[in-house]
């Protein structure tokens, strides 16, 4: 009778269709940011095939922050992109990885980049994730409401916020897998940027170059300055000079900087797994610092460096490494048939 009742349940949820939802969830600790980004932000949100054929069931959430420049309406195939996350969910599941909630938030804002941290010009991105939307998803729709079901990844910017927010807040989450992710070491200095400092107004942002960009948007994150409109940053050149206290604040920010101090932190996750493409040259690298400072630290990952660059084979390793590694690592409901 059980097997019955379960082959049922398994026929129902292979004839049922996973499905995407675009909401709006208001973060409070965003309103009156200097930027002037809405604190109403689009959040995406991945409802596998079961969540529709069996109502009384529950769901571990998998949170999932894209990288710089990107947003969740590019990621799950709402515009033209490099990835489709609905359909590489779909092929994820189909291959045998577990049925989950997975959430995006959308991070994009006026500098193209929250940068999932806290500051008063882009707003305080990290309680928003780790607080706020949480909170919302826990009572809106049919999750597993603990930290044991809770997961976090991100790609790029979005692995800088997923280590990030999992060294701050093990009590939210208990697994997290980074994708090449970005800005894990300290600055070392560089050469200035006349291109970043020649920014005037919020709106030349759009046009200006990549790294520009990504100059200003982590300026705003990591060193903003409320009495510097109209941008409310400090960069860390000024008239071409290295500004040195500028840069004090970026490497207190970058996660191999602070990493020491949240290692009881990260003892308490029960999986850590992060992994870059070999191509992606810098990026791989600083994953290798991180893979030594854990290992130093007898804190138990895995690392992984594969042929690659920074986009063209995430796709792929979200079906056969990224869902597999949160099915086996988060907490799922037994089933009652």
């Amino acid at each position: 009778m059980r097997f019955a009742l379960y082959m049922l349940a398994l026929a129902a949820t292979l004839s049922a269709q996973s499905k995407v939802e675009r909401i709006k969830v208001h973060g409070q600790s965003l309103e009156g940011n200097l930027e002037g980004d809405s604190p109403d932000r689009d959040v995406s949100i991945y409802l596998p095939a079961a969540y529709q054929s069996d109502p009384a069931r529950r769901f571990p959430v998998l949170y999932m922050l894209h990288g710089f420049t990107d947003d969740d309406a590019r990621w799950f195939g709402f515009r033209k992109n490099w990835i489709n996350l609905h359909a590489v969910l779909d092929q994820a599941l189909a291959a045998g990885s577990r049925e989950m909630i997975v959430v995006m938030p959308n991070a994009f804002t006026v500098y193209q980049g929250s940068m999932y941290s806290r500051s008063i010009t882009t707003g305080d991105w990290e309680t928003f994730v780790s607080r706020e939307l949480v909170a919302f998803l826990d009572s809106h729709y049919r999750t597993l409401p603990s930290r044991a079901s809770r997961g976090l990844a991100g790609h790029s910017m979005g692995g800088y916020g997923a280590l990030r927010l999992a060294m701050k807040h093990p009590e939210v989450f208990s697994a997290v897998y980074l994708i090449s992710p970005c800005c894990l070491a300290p600055p070392s200095g560089g050469k200035p940027m006349p291109a970043a400092e020649a920014i005037k107004t919020p709106a030349e942002v759009v046009s200006a170059d990549f790294l520009t960009k990504a100059m200003i948007a982590s300026a705003a994150a990591w060193s903003p300055n409320p009495k510097n409109p109209p941008l409310f940053l400090d960069l860390p050149y000024k008239g071409g000079e290295v500004r040195p206290e500028i840069f004090a604040k970026w490497a207190a920010n970058a996660p191999l900087s602070m990493i020491d101090q949240y290692i009881p932190n990260l003892k308490q996750l029960t999986a850590i797994a992060f992994d870059a493409g070999r191509d992606d040259s810098g990026i791989a690298a600083t994953i290798r610092t991180l893979d030594s400072i854990l290992s130093d630290y007898a804190i138990n990952h895995v690392y992984e460096a594969y042929d690659g660059n920074h986009v063209n084979r995430v796709a792929e390793r979200i079906v056969s490494k990224v869902m597999p590694f949160f099915s086996h690592h988060l907490s799922f409901p037994t089933l009652s048939h």
